[in-house]
């Protein structure tokens, strides 16, 4: 049985997110579909973790396991000359028995995009979230320092998650603006909780706006409760940028 790693880049915006589900179509499902109309064999393509629906990815990466004796690049090509054009594997090669790519993962980098002018655009609707108010970057990035190191996120974690150990390690954070108003707030951490990047756009950006202070994030993460944070960001705004092995 060989081991194939994939690098995959993908618009969720059709798609039901990462995990195949009853209620959509999934990443996952069409690229195990397409993987087995090459090597008539079903197959299990493991990501490096989920994302949800309306979320993008920029580098995604997969593994699965298989009997085929088809060269990697044979594979490579013909899976991509199979899959929807709003799917892309970027890079597909052989690697040892041993590589899983969630368990291995060791840190992730997302990156929420965000349309910051007064007049909304026409174009790239579904790839960013649109605010015509005024962001202040200098207090979105005082509150944004709040969230290094490491924390019990529970105040950015989705109503209802059933996971028990909410603390998390946030390495970095880092916002910028360019000239036409796109706005990139970079987070990376060693994992990530349902929706914590999206709770914790929605709380900065209430801050940007004037709507909290600053130092209000200290407290919001220290009342380890849902309710007190910021709106969810929209999920398409987000994208997974990169996993880190």
């Amino acid at each position: 049985m060989r081991n194939f790693k994939m690098v995959v880049e993908y618009d969720g915006t059709s798609y039901c997110g990462w995990q195949r589900q009853e209620n959509g179509i999934s990443i996952q499902q069409v690229l195990e579909e397409t993987i087995r109309l090459i090597t008539c064999e079903k197959v299990t393509v493991v990501g490096s973790g989920r994302t949800d629906a309306g979320v993008h990815a920029l580098n995604q990466v997969a593994n699965f396991r298989s009997d085929t004796r088809l060269p990697a690049e044979i594979l490579y090509r013909g899976i991509n000359g199979l899959l929807p054009q709003d799917i892309v594997v970027k890079a597909l090669e052989e690697v040892a028995a041993d590589f899983h790519a969630q368990r291995d993962v060791r840190g992730k980098v997302y990156v929420y995009r965000i349309c910051n002018k007064r007049l909304r655009s026409a174009l790239g609707r579904n790839y960013f979230w649109f605010i015509h108010h005024p962001l202040d970057l200098s207090l979105m990035e005082q509150a944004a320092q709040y969230l290094i190191g490491r924390h019990d996120f529970s105040s950015f974690c989705a109503t209802g998650s059933d996971v028990k150990d909410r603390h998390r390690t946030v390495t970095g954070i880092n916002i910028d603006r360019d000239e036409d108003g796109l706005l990139e707030i970079t987070v990376e951490a060693q994992g990530f909780l349902k929706y914590m990047v999206r709770n914790i756009v929605g709380t900065l950006v209430e801050i940007g706006r004037g709507k909290r202070p600053p130092e209000e994030m200290k407290k919001i993460i220290d009342y380890r409760d849902r309710d007190i944070a910021g709106i969810t960001a929209p999920a398409r705004g987000l994208y997974l940028k990169e996993v880190k092995y």
